[in-house]
């Protein structure tokens, strides 16, 4: 029996080859939030506090087996759904207001944001920035600064 694919499952299947262009990561390595809590309605300045579990942490530029830096996006869309993320895992990730980069190799920061809503997610870089192959990222959380 043929299956045709649709539009949006084959730009699904190129997403996730064009993603999976980066340093190994081992199997069940999983970057997470220590802190703020997914639905958190917390004052400003907001720490952040990151977890990670299955690898360490190396500053960028250092190349280190079963290690990565943290990358903190910021109100973009999830990982892998992003208009940049497949140039991202060609070239790195940027450094903007909605890529933040912790190359050397810091697990928390203080974020000031405005009030109202705002989107988190970590994402784990290699030693170019380039996300691990598999990608090794954290749900997207949602919290409110009042």
């Amino acid at each position: 029996m043929k299956r045709l694919l649709s539009a949006a499952a084959i730009a699904a299947f190129s997403a996730t080859a064009a993603l999976a262009q980066g340093t190994p990561a081992p199997e069940g390595a999983a970057v997470y939030f220590v802190a703020p809590e997914d639905g958190a309605t917390l004052s400003g300045p907001v720490k952040v506090i990151f977890g990670l579990s299955g690898m360490g942490v190396a500053p960028a530029g250092v190349e280190k087996e079963n290690t990565g830096h943290h990358h903190l996006y910021v109100n973009r869309a999830p990982f892998g759904e992003g208009e940049m993320d497949a140039e991202i895992a060609a070239n790195g990730i940027p450094s903007d207001d909605n890529h933040r980069h912790f190359g050397g190799g810091q697990t928390e920061m203080t974020l000031d944001l405005p009030a109202g809503t705002h989107t988190l997610q970590l994402v784990l870089g290699d030693h170019f920035h380039v996300p691990h192959n598999p990608p090794v990222v954290s749900e997207q959380i949602t919290i409110v600064v009042e």
